[in-house]
This record gives C-alpha cells, structure tokens and sequence, in this order.
C-alpha cells in the first residue's frame, strides 16, 4: 500500500477491491437491509427518529476522508480492513468544525452531494460494493474499539480508543449487527452555575447601605481558566468577579498583632480606567497570620465520589495526585479519614494518623470509580467519623471532591444545606473541590461550602492543587473571624449612585448585619479579601438617573469629604457574639499600589467576560496593560497567567 502523502480516493477503491472477492448479491442485499434496519433503531432509540437528524448545508473538512483514509492504510489484515469497511457500511455520525451532526446512513444517503461529499458517497458506495459482509466483528487488529468521537471545537474528531471490558467481538453472530460502542455520541454537558443577575446601580438617596458577606472561594477563577485554555469563552453565569479578585493573594497592611484585631480594613479610593467621570472605593481587608507553630491538631476526613463519571484523567487520578500534595502538610498529630461514595457510602480508611503516610497513600492508591452515585449517606457517615475523631480544642473539616454528583445521600439541595447547617454548628466545617467538566454542579457546590463554613475550589490541574492544598492550607483550614460582614454607607451629599462589583451571591438584607444569627463568611489565616465599589460623584456627568420631580432634595450639609463610612462584623473562633469594626471613606488622591491595580484589571476583566455596559469602550488591551502594570513581583506566576488568559480572551471574542 502508498504512503499517506500518495495514498487517494481511486488507491482507496483500487486496494478495497484487491483485498476481497466480489460479495453475492443476495447476501450483499440482506445484510445491507438488516444493517440499515438496526442502526434506524439504534438512532431512535438514542436521538429520535432517523428523519430527525439535522444536516447542515457546510461541507466537512477533507481532514474526515483523511482520517478514514490514515486509518485504512495503518490496517495490515483483511480482518482489520473488514471490520473498518463495516463501520461506514453501518453508518458514521460525524461532526464538522462548527459542531453540527450529519448521519450518514448505509441506505439511503441524505446529505447534499457537493464537493467533498460526493467524493465521500463515491468512496462509500466503492466500499460498499468490493466489501464481503459476513462474520466480523468491530475491533481492529490490535484489539481496539473504533469510534467516531464529537469534536466540536476542533473540526472531525476520529479516534481509536481503548476497548472496554465486554464480551468479544468475534462472538457476534453472523451478519452484520450494529453495536452500541461502534459510534461515540458527545456527552451532554449538565454544568449549572451559582450566580445572579450584575449588581445594578443604586440611588444614593433612596438606598444608601449596602451590606455582603466576604467570599474568600475560587471556583470560579479555576473554571473560566479551564475554558479559555480549552479555546472557549467560559459561560457569564460562571463568572463571579469577588472570586476572580479574590483568586490572587495581595499584601495588604495587617494589623499589629499586639491590637487583638483579627484583620484590618485598607480604603483606597481612585479613579476608575473604564469611566473617568467615576471612582472606585477600594477596601483590602488583611487577615494576620498567626503563630501556626501553635496550631491545634487538625482532623480531615476526605469524602470522595468514586461514582462511574469519576473514571477520567482530570478527576479521580487528579484527585489522588492532590491529596498526596497535601500530607506533606500534616504534622505527625493530625488525624485524616477516608471515606468513599458511589453505590454505596463505605469507609476506605479510618482515622489514621498522618505519620503513617504509607497507609493513608495506599488508602488513595486502591479507590476505584465505578458504579452509579447512588451514595447511601455519605456524608452523614462523613460527618460522624469527624465527629468521633474530634477532642477538645482540635479542628475538624470534611472535604468533599466530587465532580459535580452531590447525591450523597440526603435527597435535595435544600436537604443537603440543611443538615450541613446543623452540622456546623458542632464545629466539624466542609469545604468541597470539584474536579472534572462537564457534570460540574457548581450551584450546589457553592450552596455547600457557604453554609458549611468553609471554602469551594475547583482543581483542574496539579498546579492548581498545590496553590489550594499547600500553599493556602493554614488559610484554608483555620478561621481567624467567622461571620465576617461589610457594610457600606454612601454619603448622599458627595455619592449620587454606587454599585457593587460582585458578591451579587453574597448579598444580604440591611438588617442582617446586626443580625449575629445569619450566617456569613469566614477568613482564613493570612487571607485577604477585596471588595470594589464604582461610585459616581454628585453632579458628574456619569449620573444615570435624573432627580425625581417630587424628591426631597434637602440633604444635611456635610463638609467632611466623607464618601461613606464602613463597618464590619465578625465573631472570633468560638464565640457567638460578634464585634464591630468602624471607620470613614474619606475622599483622597492616594496612588494605587501594585496590589490595588492588579485587583482592579481583574475586576474590569470579570465585566469584560460577562459582557457589562458599564465598561464603555475600555477592552481587553486596556485591562491587559493595567495588570501588567500592577503585575509586581508575582512570585508563583499566577498573576503572569492571568495576563496571559486575558489575552485568549481577547482572541476568543474577536472571532
């Protein structure tokens, strides 16, 4: 046979004829009639009716007729070219570039007949007629399982992919029968994302308090990342700008240990690179870091879907490899479980000691995915075992990794929250990793962790891993505030309208603020939190709304220069009662740090991605050149890869 670069259609006929006899007409006729007969079922039964199928009027690419071709000619045997043959005898659901499917039946043929598809129907009906149909199987000589997979994003996706464990081909009976592993259909994508409509602009004058709880999570940063180096633009309902800010570490002033204060408010307020008829009120909140040498003994029990859906590269195995990144992190004290659910809730390692890392790897090494998420109370058999392995003073947490299955045993979302806000309350948090595409429930993830007290994180590579399981550990397992609300008061007299950047999951009522029994978020040690408001300046031509007719315009002078005035709430580890941090939002020119900058290039980035009309005609450069500005020294890279991400983004929505 030719090489690739020789090998064409009229070498395709000539080496099919060659390598077999010419078929009896009468068997040829029955065995095409059955062929045809059950792929019609297997289609109905999977997408409707054969009529249904959507055409599409553009050409596929001759990277299929390639394909088909590399893939004849890598086959040596006639049982290896026969079962091949058999396939595009059968049938082919192919995609073109743009995703759309066209079935291309064995009888009859529906798509148009120009151009490269009239060279596909010449070569098929060739094959067709110099092609013994009898005894074969769908394997090819090296035991593999032919498939065509969907390829959306990326043209005709025609791939040999490893066989599963199923009975062997060669004991199909004779005649040519349609098998369910002969054609790989895409998997439909469940994704559902924890988000609500922008903030919109409030009047000063008639709502003048805004009031949130922090958000310390960085799902969202992790996902929309995965998406851009996937080639797409993530969807807006997964961009959430408070945890793409907060994604970053920043430097902000902390408060001298000696004060008793858990953290410390840093108000900057600057002009804004998208409008200059506006400012933003920038407010870094720093946590200290506390002696960790000093740190309680700490219990994790790791509560891990090993469902069926788990049983891929960037879920299960990933899962493992992160787990591991993280004992270096355990002191030989701290205390780590084990606990699987898939058909059934099941204990892969009880309480053990994090010296004895030999069990607790072994442990990871020997789970297995498979089997339904059928999980029968896996996290109540997770919550008790932290329970049992808790004494005075030590610190409990479940971690939940899943790749988006929350059937854990409680029957709803709101089941689910609400045992996860009793269990709370005995001081055993979860914090919950999601791993894997395409199932990922984030709604429900976010629902977890913030009424769990504790983090949501979404791991799409080692690298990720690393930054969520070693570098921010001690923040991540240790609250120094529990509780943590802000709370702004804009100045009617110098702010006729405010909006807040984010945090639209995380708002609350007025009220709750002095609520002490609504729950809110926690910082972790050495974390910092940012908050961004836009706000208009009274008598600026960026005002949106014009005064009512019947307003009352009389506002109480005020000569302060005060924007606002800030207040926090928090509780410290233990207590019930929270206390109170107050201070003004004075008007100032103070140069925005390195930090600052950054935090804002993330923030106009987030407005870029979910498609604001508050950005005017500020772009992709302009969020670019301002984060490159306040790169500084970036010691991990995390901000040069932002950079970098802005920069697909920009790519991406300019095709």
């Amino acid at each position: 046979m030719t090489s690739d670069d020789d090998f064409d259609l009229d070498d395709l006929k000539s080496a099919i004829t060659s390598a077999n006899p010419r078929p009896d007409p009468a068997t040829r006729e029955a065995h095409l009639r059955l062929a045809s007969e059950n792929f019609d079922n297997l289609h109905d039964s999977r997408q409707g009716s054969p009529e249904a199928a959507r055409h599409t009027d553009n050409a596929p690419q001759r990277g299929f007729i390639a394909g088909v071709t590399k893939m004849l000619s890598a086959f040596t045997t006639k049982g290896g070219l026969t079962a091949t043959t058999a396939m595009v005898a059968c049938g082919v659901l192919f995609f073109t570039p743009q995703g759309q499917e066209i079935w291309q039946g064995g009888l009859p043929q529906q798509a148009p007949t120009s151009g490269i598809e009239s060279e596909l129907d010449t070569a098929v009906a060739t094959i067709l007629e110099n092609v013994t149909v009898g005894a074969i199987g769908t394997t090819t000589p090296r035991g593999q399982d032919l498939a065509f997979e969907a390829a959306p994003e990326n043209g005709i996706g025609l791939d040999v992919i490893a066989p599963a464990p199923r009975t062997s081909s060669r004991q199909v009976a004779t005649g040519l029968v349609a098998q369910p592993d002969m054609v790989v259909a895409a998997t439909p994508n469940t994704e559902t994302f924890a988000n609500e409509a922008p903030n919109g602009l409030s009047i000063t004058a008639d709502s003048p308090v805004s009031t949130f709880s922090i958000d310390v999570d960085t799902a969202s940063y992790a996902i929309l990342r995965q998406s851009l180096n996937a080639g797409q633009l993530p969807p807006a309902q997964a961009v959430r700008i408070e945890e793409m800010i907060n994604y970053f570490p920043y430097a902000y002033t902390s408060p001298d240990r000696d004060a008793g204060l858990p953290f410390q408010p840093n108000i900057t307020v600057t002009d804004t690179p998208w409008n200059p008829d506006t400012q933003l009120v920038h407010i870094g909140i720093q946590g200290v870091m506390p002696d960790i040498t000093e740190r309680p003994p700490l219990n994790l029990v790791f509560l891990i879907d090993t469902s069926g859906s788990m049983d891929q590269p960037n879920k299960l195995p990933l899962l493992r490899q992160s787990f591991m990144l993280m004992l270096d992190q355990l002191r030989p004290e701290d205390e780590v479980a084990i606990v699987t659910y898939a058909g059934s809730a099941g204990m892969a390692l009880p309480p053990t000691r994090a010296e004895d890392r030999s069990a607790i790897t072994a442990a990871l090494n020997n789970l297995r995915a498979g089997g339904g998420t059928n999980g029968q109370g896996g996290l109540t058999q997770a919550y008790a075992v932290a329970g049992q392995m808790t004494d005075d003073g030590e610190v409990s947490r479940v971690i939940l990794a899943t790749d988006g299955d929350f059937n854990v045993g409680v029957s709803s979302v709101e089941g689910l929250t609400d045992y996860i806000e009793r269990q709370r309350d005995s001081g055993t948090y979860l914090s919950v990793l999601g791993f894997g595409r395409g199932n990922l429930d984030d709604a429900t993830m976010q629902a977890l962790a913030q009424n769990g007290n504790g983090t949501a994180a979404y791991i799409d590579t080692l690298n990720e891993a690393q930054k969520v399981l070693v570098d921010q550990l001690t923040g991540a397992l240790f609250a120094i505030a529990g509780d943590v609300k802000v709370q702004v008061e804009f100045n009617p007299a110098t702010v006729a309208e405010y909006r807040l950047i984010g945090y639209e999951t995380r708002s609350l009522a007025r009220e709750d603020f002095n609520n002490d029994a609504v729950d809110a978020g926690e910082l972790g040690a050495g974390h910092s939190v940012t908050a961004i408001y836009e706000v208009t300046p009274t008598g600026s031509p960026a005002v949106r709304n014009d005064p009512l007719r019947y307003e009352d315009n009389t506002v109480a002078a005020d000569t302060s220069g005060e924007l606002g005035f800030l207040r926090l709430r928090y509780k410290n580890p233990g207590e019930d009662t929270s206390q109170l941090i107050e201070t003004p939002i004075l008007q100032g020119d103070a140069p925005a740090t390195n930090d600052i900058a950054f935090s804002i290039a993330i923030a106009g980035f987030g407005e870029l991605l979910r498609g604001s009309d508050y950005t005017g005609d500020w772009a992709y450069d302009e969020a670019i050149e301002l984060a490159l500005e306040g790169r500084g020294e970036d010691t991990f890279g995390y901000r040069a890869e932002a950079i970098q991400l802005m920069r697909l983004a920009n790519s991406l929505s300019s095709n």
